[in-house]
């Protein structure tokens, strides 16, 4: 196994759990973690549909980590996915502020991955 197949396998085992907390019981999770009400169906709606995003996401990176022929893929995927959430997090400690510090740590893990994800792409497989 090469490196970009342990990066892919070990970034999707990472999201598994991150997806859980924002859609299984986001009413439960998302208040206990971050103080965030999730009090009517549409709420909950939107962090399952959130939840279903990263696993998608995850059962591409384990696809992209077995299969040769779309790990290039999987490797832009995951570093646009990263790299997207950081630039939203980003926009909002500046328009908002502050938030929960687990976040913070999301934003410099994302910010992580996502550049490790950009030198693996410059290296050959």
């Amino acid at each position: 196994m090469n490196i970009r197949q342990i990066f892919l396998l070990v970034t999707a085992i990472g999201l598994i759990p991150v997806a859980l907390t924002y859609g299984l019981q986001p009413s439960s999770s998302l208040g206990r973690l971050f103080d965030v009400s999730v009090a009517n169906v549409n709420g909950a709606h939107i962090f399952r549909a959130v939840m279903g995003l990263y696993l998608a996401l995850v059962v591409f990176l384990i696809i992209g980590a077995y299969r040769a022929e779309v790990r290039q893929a999987a490797l832009y995927s995951l570093v646009v996915f990263m790299l997207g959430l950081a630039a939203g997090r980003t926009l909002s400690l500046v328009v908002d502020g502050m938030p929960h510090w687990l976040l913070v740590v999301y934003l410099a893990v994302e910010l992580g991955l996502g550049m490790v994800g950009l030198a693996l792409l410059r290296k050959p497989d």
